[in-house]
């Protein structure tokens, strides 16, 4: 048999099957078109004219690491530390300071002093304990309680017998999350109300710090629940 008359052998044998393969499906196992494809729509440049950026984007202090005087983590252990005497050592170092990655309201500073007589009212909050970093040791992770709702969430490192700071930061914190190896902040949204910041903090190496690797804004509630309620009216 020649190749044209097997190639048209071919055609009405697979012509016959697929006659037979629809007649035996029905309408119930008929396959059905899903729609027509979305044309794939690459990335587009907006403005390829503007000129480089050559001003320094604003510096908020999130690559900012700090020895913290005074403290000794034996085999870098930072479980065998006071999470207390770790704050009071940075507010001792700063003590002027209200503001910024090393900043306590001094209301907080005060009763720092006074956590040992009157442990309920201290601000520093029960410590955790996660290797943030991937060095095989495990971090310390500290939050300190503030006036106007504000949470200060820290993390200490162990470092070569001491101890590094290597995030610092403070909000109107809704929660604190361990995820794997990213410490993650739910804080409220100013202004967008059925909002709320998430942000994922990273250990970084090359900055050698705790950084906001992701940054969203969630919608946790319909925006129609926060709209006032309307009296009823008059029967």
């Amino acid at each position: 048999m020649s190749p044209s008359s097997n190639r048209l052998l071919y055609a009405v044998l697979l012509t016959a099957s697929a006659a037979v393969l629809l007649a035996g499906c029905g309408d119930e196992g008929r396959m059905k078109s899903a729609g027509a494809t979305p044309t794939a729509v690459g990335p587009v440049r907006l403005w390829p004219e503007l000129p480089p950026v050559t001003a320094p984007p604003n510096d908020y202090g999130e690559t900012d690491t700090e020895r913290v005087p005074g403290i000794k983590v034996p085999g870098d252990n930072v479980r065998a530390l006071d999470a207390v005497t770790v704050v009071r050592a940075e507010a001792d170092a700063h003590p002027d300071e209200v503001t910024g990655v090393d900043g306590l309201y001094q209301e907080t500073v005060r009763q720092l002093g006074t956590c040992e007589e009157k442990p309920k009212s201290c601000p520093v909050l029960a410590p955790y304990y996660r290797d943030l970093t991937g060095d095989g040791h495990e971090e310390l992770i500290v939050g300190i309680k503030m006036p106007e709702q504000q949470t200060a969430v820290r993390v200490y490192m162990p470092d070569k017998g001491g101890l590094t700071r290597v995030m610092s930061t403070s909000d109107q914190v809704v929660s604190v999350d361990l995820a794997g190896r990213d410490l993650i902040m739910r804080s409220v949204s100013a202004g967008i109300p059925g909002y709320e910041y998430r942000t994922a903090w990273s250990w970084d190496e090359p900055q050698h710090a705790m950084l906001p690797t992701r940054d969203e804004i969630v919608r946790v509630k319909s925006a129609r629940s926060h709209a006032p309620k309307r009296s009823a009216a008059p029967q």
